[in-house]
């Protein structure tokens, strides 16, 4: 079984700037409608809120390079502005102007400290009762509640957005480091399927060679001296099956020289094995920069391949393809020219063949990758494993 953990949904262009946009248009509109009415008060009221408004663009722009300090003396400057205008205002444009606090109560809930927080949204409750006050000429309810209703809804829906993304990246942190005890298990796994498949079974027949030797030593002696070259020439291979191992544990040319340097070592190192087929390897496309643990993933999972091929196909040639291809995706094909199977029919309890896709077909799930099996009898065998590289969102300003 697989884990996957949740991807994180990007803000679209109209998420990220449409509440700023429609603040800044309700400000162009009030200086429009001023200038319409020809009110007296106009060429008062159109510099503090062309302020306002440049002010209010400036900073977004800037957010990222604006330190703590820099952003609450915004925030404050904004406030101060706009309480200027909407006390100066007619009372007709008033009421409509006093609802541009609930895009400055979505600024104030991302000031850095909670002081900040708390006093710009009660600076800003505060000053929208009293302009809405002015606005209704007195305590009409029709029209101090839906403005005041609509910043503190706001206040609400911005908190449970908050709290809702802490939980998931808290759940997203509880999926990595499950991903990756999954990702010790299944190497555990292998290294025992290894040692079992290797180094277990050949030494226990080296010590019945070294039985029969005891046994025959005074009574044979040839045959017993004959058992004692043929065990010692099973340690050499043993010796080197141990380092193979341990180099698959700690690929250092992957860390040294990268994927395809690895894999090229894979190959070169599988094709010299005692029966083995030919094994060619090429690569197609420019490099793409993989991290570490997502190219040693492809790596034993074409290791795998490999051996599965070399065990079960009869191929005469392997082919081992590492295709690189846009918005940084890896793939290694592994394509033989054996005897096949059906790929529908192959549980991994029939044979090591199935077996072994299994364990790739986990590994690379971890990662999000995919493998994909082209095979049939009599005609040889497609192996792909796919596998992309994840970025991190970046974030923005708000």
């Amino acid at each position: 079984m697989s884990l996957t953990a949740p991807a994180v949904r990007r803000p679209s262009v109209a998420e990220r700037y449409l509440p700023h946009l429609v603040f800044l248009v309700a400000l162009a509109g009030t200086l429009v409608r001023l200038f319409e009415l020809n009110h007296e008060l106009c060429w008062r009221i159109a510099p503090p809120t062309a302020g306002l408004a440049l002010a209010y663009a400036t900073g977004l722009a800037q957010w990222d390079q604006l330190g703590r300090r820099a952003r609450t003396a915004w925030l404050g400057l904004l406030l101060l502005l706009w309480t200027w205008v909407a006390w100066s205002l007619p009372v007709p444009l008033a009421f409509g102007y006093a609802w541009l606090a609930v895009p400055l109560a979505v600024l104030a809930l991302r000031m850095p400290t909670r002081a900040t927080r708390a006093t710009a949204l009660g600076v800003l409750t505060a000053v929208l009762f009293a302009v809405l006050l002015r606005a209704g000429g007195g305590l009409d309810p029709d029209v101090l509640a839906p403005p005041v209703a609509a910043l503190w809804a706001t206040v609400l829906l911005y908190r449970t957005q908050q709290r809702l993304t802490c939980e998931l990246a808290s759940t997203r942190g509880e999926l990595a480091r499950q991903q990756q005890e999954a990702g010790r298990l299944a190497e555990r796994a292998r290294i025992a399927r290894d040692l079992h498949d290797t180094l277990a079974q050949e030494l226990s027949g080296s010590r019945m060679l070294l039985q029969a030797a005891e046994r025959d030593w005074e009574r044979r002696p040839e045959a017993a001296r004959r058992h004692v070259r043929t065990v010692a020439g099973s340690l050499g291979e043993h010796l080197a099956q141990t380092r193979g191992i341990i180099d698959d544990l700690t690929p250092p040319v992957l860390a040294r020289e990268g994927l395809e340097a690895a894999l090229r070592d894979l190959c070169a190192r599988a094709g010299t094995a005692t029966g083995s087929p030919e094994i060619s390897f090429r690569t197609q496309h420019d490099l793409c920069s993989l991290p570490t643990e997502q190219a040693v993933a492809l790596l034993r999972v074409t290791q795998g391949l490999l051996a599965n091929a070399r065990e079960h196909a009869r191929a005469g040639h392997i082919r081992v393809t590492l295709v690189y291809g846009d918005k940084a995706t890896a793939a290694v094909e592994v394509r033989d020219d054996g005897v096949g199977f059906d790929p529908t029919a192959v549980r991994p309890t029939d044979t090591g063949r199935g077996f072994g896709l299994t364990a790739a077909r986990d590994r690379l799930g971890l990662f999000g990758g995919t493998l994909t099996v082209d095979s049939a009898p009599g005609h040889g065998t497609r192996v792909r494993a796919a596998l992309r590289a994840e970025g991190r969102v970046p974030v923005g300003a708000p």
